[in-house]
């Protein structure tokens, strides 16, 4: 198995064959209808037999292939072959990690921190850890442990962004801190089967232990101990068939007759070497699965599992995801902080003796922050399903531009609209991309320009008036000269001699 991503060492590869003529809806408007049919679709697998799995499909579930519970333990003799991870120490501050800033789930603590939930984490184990109360060990498929022992530092990673506590002066903190955490190892990358031929060489890595047989039997476990979200932040891939029909039967089980959330990671293409296209931009509404070259487990169980992608601290999707038909939403997933296994504070990065420094990045540590607000939904939602718990993330997620895409899904989830919105009880948000003819603006008639030449007309007029109004109230003068008349009879201007000077 692999963190995030990778085929696991006992499938097989080669190239996926196509049946172009499979065609099924990926929307889960439709998952109530493929839930009805089930025991219809489990009772013929059963009376047939499992078969291979198609090659861009999962199977039909067969319930006989679901493993029995029992105490964890290794189905074969192992032992530890490499040295276990160290970490690069964080000091607490009052500064919010990017990822749970953009995230903003603490706005959604105001109605619940996701008390009474109990989360699984099947993944390398939880070392125990001051702001993991509670902890439940939930047993050790890898080793002889309780599942608190964590060589690898993964899975304490993971517990940590989905329910570490908090603590005055750090701004970190799990998504649902009131939650609890069990832990089930399942697999290591520093552990081996003893018997195994192909021992490392000095100064080579094992090459892990854990198959989808132990997952499995984890989700099994997990589910009867009462886990209410269960969360695997690990994978197996291949470009052919996979013989993971107890995994199917176990996820359908944990979610159909345990009501568990069963939340997985996307996968990381650099263990799935063969990437999935995205949308065909020819044929939007086409089958989304018709195009498939890498089968990813359990995240193609889409029926019974949320499975997430990664974006990077813009938003977009990390370039690492593995793209499928089976991605629901997705969440921050680079260069993460969380709880260190090596102590009691934080820790950034892993070191092992191979390499230097590595950081926390993969969708393995997005997936947490989905089973966090999942965590907070059911405590808040307490009468939801399974399924309509994982149909309130989906319709409350920030969907891209065309609805839903094969590398986040639905979107990026929002705690705090996952626990406020009102969502309904059935279906979620129809993600097929579609067309719409809309209607052509209706075109503006003239305009009237009479009353405007009317009213500058009469205004006009009007003052033409007041003009000659103004002009008649002045009354038109004209001086007349009349001459004066002499005493002596003379006419004026007659002179009778000489005039004074």
């Amino acid at each position: 198995m692999h963190r995030g991503g990778g085929p696991a060492g006992l499938l097989g590869r080669g190239p996926l064959r196509i049946d172009a003529r499979a065609v099924s809806s990926r929307s889960r408007l439709h998952r109530a209808a493929r839930i009805v049919t089930v025991g219809a679709v489990l009772t013929l697998s059963a009376s047939l037999g499992q078969g291979t799995s198609f090659a861009d499909r999962p199977p039909p579930i067969d319930p006989g292939r679901l493993p029995a519970d029992g105490q964890p333990s290794p189905p074969e003799k192992t032992e530890l072959r490499n040295k276990c991870l160290n970490t690069v120490k964080s000091t607490p501050g009052p500064e919010i990690p990017t990822a749970q800033r953009d995230l903003n789930f603490q706005a959604a603590w105001k109605f619940t921190k996701g008390a009474g939930q109990t989360v699984a984490v099947i993944d390398t184990g939880v070392a125990k850890h001051p702001r993991l109360p509670g902890l439940i060990p939930g047993g050790d498929y890898v080793g002889d442990s309780d599942g608190t022992d964590d060589c690898d530092v993964h899975g304490t990673v993971v517990a940590g962004l989905i329910a570490a506590s908090q603590v005055n002066g750090d701004g970190f903190s799990g998504v649902a801190p009131e939650a609890r955490i069990m832990t089930i190892r399942q697999s290591s990358d520093a552990w081996q089967e003893a018997t195994s031929a192909d021992r490392p060489k000095e100064g080579e890595n094992a090459e892990g232990y854990g198959n989808v047989n132990t997952m499995a039997a984890a989700v099994v476990h997990a589910a009867n101990m009462g886990a209410t979200v269960i969360n695997i932040s690990e994978v197996a891939c291949s470009t052919t068939t996979m013989n993971d029909g107890a995994l199917g039967a176990a996820v359908q089980y944990a979610s159909l007759v345990k009501n568990v959330v069963v939340v997985a990671a996307a996968g990381n293409n650099d263990h799935c070497q063969t990437p999935n296209p995205g949308l065909d931009p020819l044929h939007p509404n086409g089958d989304r699965w018709d195009r498939v070259a890498t089968i990813v487990t359990p995240a193609w169980y889409d029926d019974y599992v949320l499975a997430v992608g990664s974006v990077d601290n813009q938003g977009a999707p990390s370039k690492f995801t593995v793209a499928g038909p089976w991605v629901d939403v997705a969440a921050p997933g680079e260069s993460v902080t969380s709880l260190d296994a090596r102590g009691t504070g934080l820790a950034t990065q892993k070191v092992g003796d191979q390499g230097g420094p590595a950081s926390f990045t993969g969708t393995s540590f997005a997936a947490p922050f989905v089973s966090g607000t999942v965590a907070l939904v059911r405590a808040r939602f307490p009468q939801l399903t399974a399924q309509q718990v994982i149909s309130r993330i989906e319709a409350t997620a920030h969907a891209p531009a065309e609805g839903w895409n094969p590398s986040v899904g639905h979107g990026v989830i929002d705690p705090y609209a996952a626990v406020t919105d009102e969502v309904p009880l059935t279906g979620s948000p129809t993600d097929a991309p579609h067309s719409e003819q809309l209607a052509a603006p209706a075109v503006p008639a003239p305009p009237n320009h009479g009353p405007r030449n009317a009213a500058l007309i009469g205004s006009s007029i009007i003052g033409v008036l007041l003009l000659l109004g103004v002009l008649a109230s002045f009354p038109l003068r004209r001086r007349f000269q009349f001459p004066a008349v002499p005493d002596d009879g003379r006419a004026a201007g007659e002179s009778s001699g000489a005039t004074p000077s």
